[in-house]
């Protein structure tokens, strides 16, 4: 029966890097996946280009039942020491919005950079293994005054092709999100066998879907994008691009959202959000009087995406009932004035539910981290098994944050199998 120093099971981001890690501290390393590829979800990333840190991470981008927990790894591994990695494998990148950082080229260069760093590190992989049992070895029998802590087993894993024993096992499955990029719930399973608590499990950074009144209205709007203001019930907020789908509303903004949002609230769309709406439409109305609300609100939302909504908010708004998209502004009194500007900053809309894990960036909830340490990510109550990256209940915003959190606890692990 062979034995390593560390198995880690699962071959995504922080699997991988913890693996790299732990094999330059002279660990004897096998990655087990049960996927036929590595890497898969690093690969479909940032449309294909792997927005892979964000310059502005820290423990405030970043959602768990425990604030406090991720503030270590950040801390111990900063963005400014992937970007050096990514840099000295000359891999190109750029930044786009809000500091997120993206390959020039493609997702496989990041990809080619760890499995580059996974053979200098001497690091073994197992594609196309499924881990049937993880069993806990009695360890007070094996113990001698000559063997080293790395040399004693305390787990034996049996796989579809073979049994194996470690002395340190890594839970880097990942979460429920995206399950065609290899997601299981293994993770939670594991946890639960050796007494860990689950937190409640949800698809977060997904789309929004809309009821069939509202989807009636709005499915035109396909395509159609608009810079709005969102402010979930909770009064979260987040200003970026949001995008019309022909079963509801996505762009970064409403994934964002997403993540903060239960079934049942509704949500505030701000589609004037740089702009004092009442005094812009009251400066229209004294300027332009002859002009159509449509195409005046066609300055800021295009006149189609402007004459939807106005049909749309009719049936919805009894004080813009008798308002016409085609109406010029300069008979538009006072009070249908401001509840048009109200409707147009302070649009409450109920989504019907989510995409669900079918597109769901992450998943938002995981292994209770009251159950781990926060300095080696070990399990409290099992020595030796360590979770690590989506697992855990923490959830990083849009935009790079879960790439980092990936990176920096796969590090932080490494220090301790």
């Amino acid at each position: 029966m062979k034995h390593y120093d560390v198995i880690i099971i699962g071959a995504g981001a922080s699997g991988l890097y913890c693996a790299i890690n732990a094999g330059y501290r002279g660990k004897s390393v096998l990655v087990i996946e049960h996927s036929k590829r590595i890497g898969r979800k690093i690969l479909m990333s940032g449309g294909g280009r792997c927005n892979f840190t964000n310059i502005h991470n820290g423990p405030q981008h970043f959602i768990s039942g425990n604030s406090h927990f991720c503030k270590s790894a950040l801390s111990r591994f900063s963005v400014q020491t992937f970007i050096d990695q990514v840099e000295r494998h000359d891999i190109a990148y750029h930044e786009k919005t809000l500091g997120q950082l993206f390959c020039d080229d493609s997702s496989r260069k990041i990809l080619h950079m760890l499995t580059t760093e996974i053979e200098w590190a001497g690091v073994e992989i197992s594609t196309q293994t499924s881990v049937e049992n993880i069993q806990a070895i009695d360890t007070q029998a094996q113990v001698t005054d000559s063997q080293s802590p790395s040399q004693i087993a305390r787990y034996k894993v049996q796989t579809n092709t073979a049994s194996l024993t470690a002395s340190s096992i890594v839970i880097a499955s990942g979460g429920l999100s995206i399950p065609n990029g290899g997601a299981s719930p293994f993770a939670y399973h594991i946890a639960k066998q050796f007494g860990l608590k689950v937190t409640p499990l949800s698809a977060a950074l997904v789309p929004f879907t809309l009821p069939p009144e509202s989807l009636k209205f709005l499915k035109p709007l396909s395509g159609v994008s608009h810079f709005v203001r969102v402010t979930t019930e909770d009064g979260t907020v987040f200003t970026e691009a949001m995008l019309f789908t022909h079963r509801g509303l996505s762009g970064p903004v409403m994934l964002q959202a997403s993540s903060y949002w239960k079934s049942g609230e509704f949500i505030s769309i701000n589609l004037f959000p740089n702009t004092d709406c009442l005094t812009w439409l009251k400066e229209q109305r004294e300027q332009k009087s002859k002009s159509e609300i449509q195409s005046l609100l066609g300055q800021h939302l295009t006149k189609r995406l402007a004459q939807t909504l106005l049909e749309f908010w009719q049936l919805q708004n009894r004080d813009l009932a008798a308002l016409k998209a085609n109406q010029p502004i300069g008979q538009i009194n006072n009070s249908q004035l401001e509840a048009l500007a109200k409707q147009l900053t302070d649009w409450k809309i109920q989504p019907g539910g989510t995409e669900g894990y079918r597109t769901a960036e992450v998943t938002l909830g995981g292994i209770d981290t009251n159950e781990v340490s926060s300095k080696s990510f070990e399990a409290k109550k099992a020595a030796g098994l360590f979770f690590i990256g989506e697992s855990l209940d923490v959830t990083g915003h849009l935009g790079g944050h879960n790439f980092q959190w990936a990176w920096a606890s796969g590090f932080c692990a490494a220090g301790y199998v």
